[in-house]
């Protein structure tokens, strides 16, 4: 019986915590196959409207003049025009009445009671009394015979820089004199702005850009489409259609051009197919956190993808799991060097600048490599070149002592050398430890220098 029991009351308590929840008296599962459209058809246009008013939609995309509940069902008066709006509020505010007041203002007389501070302990008066610096007769007497403006520039030696403005400030410092009328009873005026004159919009013409990455221009090497403000989905989508068929665009800067969500991952798309692109700037525009990870994401697919910017987005704050994916994303680049993001939390951001440092002494590693292999191609060029001049003008000419045997031998054991060393791989410039190229070369041409004045000396 006690069994019974026990097993009766655990089956009671599985069962209310796991109640679902109820709507109307009917479980949440039970509207799943209501058809809602046949619903809304059965609604009248005035309950229809009583329905949006009530529910507003989680749509982050519409503006909020669609998201509220209110509705003007007045007429339009005709265009809005700013002047006889401003005289019609004058106008309000002119013929309405004032609030009558229950007491008339009369100028001096005080109403209610009048604050009067408490009086000061004797013992703090008597202690101001008694402090005095004494600065010296010299000092004084200086400070007494001083004018306003030797003052000024006294308070701005000693750097008292609440007593007086900017201007006061660096004419002190310059030694250019006080301007007339800012004394210590003069008004204080704010500097006047540097104007400067407006950018000139961006005149850039989207269809023909769009028709120059679709033909592959080769003279389209910087696309610069910031700013620009009516580029249509339709057409970045094209854009970024035609993207991975392009093999000469390197800069890409797509800034304040409202990309949103849905038109980023088709960049991303484009992104891992893409051959030339170094560049990428996508700042201020309204691409939520997740899709960020996901261009990051499309960048480990594209190995010529060198900057990356994506700053200033509708979401000011990533989030410490946005900001540890990046992070990780990040750390498994090796050729991006640069990227464009503020990132909050200090761990994420010392990983990220560690690791485009080692990203960017890898990178000029590799060219510093690049160029070794270049340098040292041409010299070896140029000891072959010697050794068949010299050898050529020892067989037709008879002249075995232009270049002597030991000379001989060792510009072949040095091109012997020169050949035996690879630097395919960063790691092999670690045992093998070579000058300079430069002193190569330079070494390469005294030598080949005093080889030909020694022959010459020789002929004559």
């Amino acid at each position: 019986m006690a069994i019974t029991d026990a097993a009766t009351s655990a089956t009671t308590k599985t069962t209310t915590l796991t109640t679902p929840a109820k709507l109307y008296g009917k479980d949440l599962s039970e509207y799943d196959d209501v058809d809602v459209e046949s619903l809304l058809a059965q609604l009248s246009p005035e309950e229809i409207t009583i329905l949006a008013k009530e529910v507003d939609p989680d749509d982050n995309f519409l503006p909020p003049d669609q998201r509220c509940g209110y509705e003007c069902t007045k007429e339009a008066t005709g265009p809005l025009n700013r002047k006889q709006l401003i005289e019609h509020i004058n106008k309000q505010a002119i013929e309405t009445p004032d609030e009558p007041e229950f007491e008339p203002f009369v100028q001096g007389k005080v109403r209610g009671k009048k604050w009067v501070p408490p009086p000061r302990d004797a013992r703090e008066i008597e202690a101001e009394e008694q402090i005095a610096i004494d600065m010296g007769e010299e000092y004084e007497h200086a400070l007494n015979d001083a004018t306003q403006e030797e003052i000024i520039d006294l308070a701005a030696i000693l750097g008292f820089h609440s007593m007086m403005n900017q201007d006061q400030y660096h004419a002190s410092l310059l030694n250019k004199g006080q301007p007339v009328g800012l004394g210590w009873d003069g008004i204080t005026k704010s500097t006047q702005q540097k104007l400067f004159p407006m950018d000139p919009p961006n005149s850039t013409d989207v269809e023909e850009s769009i028709k120059r990455v679709k033909d592959d221009d080769s003279k389209l090497i910087d696309l610069n489409l910031n700013n620009i403000k009516n580029i249509s989905d339709e057409k970045l989508e094209q854009l970024f259609a035609a993207l991975p068929q392009n093999e000469h665009l390197e800069v890409l800067s797509l800034t304040n051009v409202g990309l949103t969500d849905k038109t980023a991952l088709l960049l991303a798309e484009a992104i891992e197919k893409s051959k030339t692109l170094r560049v990428l700037n996508v700042e201020t525009n309204f691409i939520s956190p997740p899709v960020i990870v996901k261009l990051v994401q499309a960048l480990l697919k594209c190995h010529t993808i060198e900057e990356f910017r994506a700053s200033n987005q509708r979401s000011a704050v990533l989030g410490n799991k946005i900001e540890m994916e990046i992070t990780d994303l990040v750390e498994k680049n090796s050729s991006l060097l640069r990227l464009g993001l503020h990132l909050e939390f200090n761990d994420a951001r010392h990983r990220v600048a560690a690791h485009l440092q080692r990203n960017i002494d890898r990178s000029e590693l590799q060219q510093g490599m690049s160029s070794v292999i270049t340098t040292t191609t041409t010299t070896t060029a140029c000891i072959s070149s010697q050794l068949a001049s010299s050898s050529h003008a020892s067989t037709s000419s008879g002249a075995a002592k232009e270049l002597s045997p030991s000379r001989v031998r060792s510009l072949a054991a040095f091109e012997k050398f020169i050949k035996a060393r690879t630097w395919s791989q960063p790691a092999d410039t670690v045992t093998h430890d070579l000058p300079p190229a430069g002193r190569l070369v330079r070494n390469l041409q005294a030598s080949s220098e005093a080889g030909t004045g020694a022959g010459a000396e020789k002929k004559i």
